[in-house]
C-alpha cells in the first residue's frame, strides 16, 4: 500500500481550524471574514489555473521557444502546472494516459526537445535532446 499524502489535507485542515479560531475571537463576523479570506484565497488559484490554461490553449501542444532555456529552468519538484506556465504550451504525452509516472515532450523549432518524468504531478527528471549538426553533405569541400 503506498504511503499516504499528508500534503493534501494540510490545507483543509488548516481552513477549518482557522475557521474555529474565528468563531472563538468574533463570533459569526469572524467566521464570515475568515470564510471570505477562504474563498478569495481559492478563486486566486483558479483564476491562475485558468490563466495558465489559457495561454496554452493558444499554442501547439508540445511546443516551447526553446529547448534549452527550459532545460535551464527546470527544477527537481516543481508542479507540471509550473511547467505549463513556463512553457506557455501543454506538453505532449509520451506515456499512456492515466498511468504513472507521466512522460512529457517539449520541442522547439530546432528539433530539440526536452523529455520531463512527472511523479504525482511533480517533477521528477528531465533529459534534453539536442539533433545532430555534423552534415554529412558531400558536395561541400574542406577548407585547405
Amino acid at each position: 500500500m503506498p504511503a499516504m499524502n499528508f500534503k493534501k489535507f494540510l490545507v483543509p485542515v488548516g481552513a477549518i481550524l482557522l475557521l474555529g479560531l474565528a468563531w472563538r475571537s468574533g463570533g459569526w463576523g469572524g467566521v464570515a471574514l475568515a470564510g471570505g479570506a477562504i474563498i478569495m484565497f481559492l478563486l486566486l488559484h483558479f483564476n491562475r489555473a485558468m490563466q495558465v490554461l489559457k495561454r496554452a490553449a493558444e499554442r501547439p501542444v508540445g511546443y516551447v521557444g526553446s529547448a534549452v532555456m527550459l532545460n535551464a529552468k527546470l527544477k527537481p519538484g516543481v508542479t507540471l502546472m509550473h511547467v505549463i506556465a513556463m512553457t506557455r504550451a501543454l506538453g505532449e504525452l509520451r506515456s499512456p494516459k492515466d498511468e504513472q509516472p507521466e512522460h512529457y515532450r517539449w520541442t522547439d523549432g530546432g528539433e530539440s526537445y526536452v523529455d520531463a518524468v512527472f511523479v504525482g504531478g511533480k517533477l521528477q527528471s528531465w533529459t534534453m535532446t539536442r539533433p545532430d549538426t555534423a552534415t554529412d553533405d558531400p558536395t561541400q569541400t574542406p577548407a585547405a
